[in-house]
């Protein structure tokens, strides 16, 4: 076992409201195997009650510094990372312009894996150590990310993007190179091989992973929906209501459905693990239906204003009741950095589709990037906080990382001061290290 000393936040899991935030000023944390031989946090408190149970064990002691749990991303691409800050007039141009330019590339093995070990490289840097992202329609694309996240001990879930119609040739799924299958028919063939190599292997996790309806067919999408049924924990990933001329699109296509979201419905690709970016451009039964299925929301703000696509309705969804997290979605999303992301947050939330605005609380806004976002995976208790049992990743923050922030978080009175500062100020430099099974990232 192993001893932190220093601030540490994480959030009540016995009280509402349920983004309450724990904070010792001076605190320890221990962390040890469990059965499995994974690292979890064994005890966690004021160090003054927690220290003389372990009376023995070497302490690391970080004065000044705050531990806090890992971020949680519910929605990126590792493929667009070059693709961020790429100029457009909306979403359709934007993949038509830049990003299905760039995603043909990895076909390529050998560009996948430098891309691949870029992008966990940067979600480290930035204290991100959970997942959930895109991968290619090619499955070179899917290895070379997982083989690089389990090398790096980080928890991924990620699968084979499925497109077999209304995008170029060098992005859709091919068909067998011997001819005995179809594109359609290939890429469920691939999909059950990948989740069948990947799937629950140390950290890593499998989803499903439609682009969004108007890019499948209908066989590609009932297929998805019957591999979802014959692989019940695994996830499954896509897009829904981000722009309004894709809606319109989406409604075309699928005439049969109620709306763009009921679609996945029709197709079995609803249902708990079920992570859909954006839903911006919902009614109330739209969100009964992500509620009653057990669906989770990744919300990208930075995205959303960056496309110019819309804003996630908080209250609507707070008053239906169904889950939502915050994601970068990089990268039609401007920044791996989970500060800016809850900064935009704080930006929708004020000028969204409530007359009069919302005020997101410092605590929520962070409890959307950590155990907000974990327990909308399915992973509460697992990851995105520091209770007894959750894995053992945290990061460390140096509240007196820029002359700027030692200023603001020195005058700081209470806790939602001091989150609130590092929100607004934030960046990659407030990331310390980032600490995931003792495996340290500086």
């Amino acid at each position: 076992m192993k001893a932190y000393r220093a601030a540490i936040l994480r959030f009540a899991t016995d009280r509402e409201p349920r983004h309450a935030a724990l904070y010792e000023e001076d605190g320890l944390l221990v962390v040890g195997a469990n059965a499995q031989g994974t690292q979890v946090v064994q005890a966690v408190g004021p160090c003054n009650e927690i220290r003389p149970r372990y009376p023995d064990l070497a302490v690391t002691h970080w004065p000044g510094r705050i531990i806090a749990p890992g971020f949680v991303d519910l929605h990126s691409h590792y493929p667009q990372t070059n693709v961020i800050g790429s100029p457009a007039e909306g979403l359709l141009p934007w993949l038509e312009n830049y990003t299905f330019p760039e995603e043909g590339r990895f076909a390529s093995a050998q560009y996948s894996t430098e891309a691949a070990q870029f992008f966990i490289a940067e979600l480290l840097r930035h204290g991100v150590t959970t997942a959930l992202t895109f991968a290619t329609a090619h499955p070179a694309s899917v290895h070379a990310i997982f083989t690089e996240a389990k090398r790096q001990r980080l928890r991924l879930i990620t699968g084979l993007c499925l497109m077999d119609r209304n995008a170029p040739a060098d992005v859709l799924n091919q068909a067998s190179a011997n001819g005995a299958a179809d594109a359609t028919e290939q890429s469920l063939l691939d999909s059950e091989a990948l989740i069948r190599q990947w799937h629950g292997i140390d950290r890593l996790g499998y989803a499903i992973t439609p682009r969004f309806a108007p890019a499948s067919t209908e066989a590609q999408l009932r297929g998805a929906g019957e591999l979802a049924a014959s692989y019940p924990d695994v996830w499954i990933q896509s897009h829904v209501a981000e722009n309004k001329a894709e809606i319109a699109w989406a409604r075309a296509l699928f005439p049969a459905s109620r709306s763009y979201l009921a679609t996945y419905g029709d197709f079995g690709l609803l249902r708990r693990r079920a992570i859909y970016a954006h839903c911006l451009h919902f009614d109330d039964q739209d969100r009964a239906l992500m509620r009653d299925a057990g669906a989770a929301a990744a919300v990208c703000p930075t995205s959303n204003l960056f496309l110019g696509s819309g804003f996630f309705d908080y209250a609507g969804a707070d008053r239906v009741g169904f889950q939502y997290g915050l994601a970068s979605d990089v990268g039609g999303g401007t920044s791996f950095s989970p500060f800016h992301t809850m900064l935009a947050a704080y930006y929708v939330a004020r000028e969204g589709q409530t007359k009069a605005g919302l005020s997101l609380s410092p605590q929520q806004l962070w409890w959307q990037h950590t155990a907000g976002a974990a327990q909308a995976l399915g992973l509460a208790g697992v990851v995105g906080n520091l209770q007894p049992g959750c894995e053992a990743d945290f990061v460390l923050l140096n509240p007196q990382a820029t002359p700027l922030l030692a200023r603001k978080t020195a005058l700081a009175s209470n806790l939602d001061e001091l989150l609130f500062s590092m929100i607004v100020l934030g960046d990659d430099r407030l990331v310390e290290q980032t600490v995931i099974s003792q495996a340290i990232q500086a």
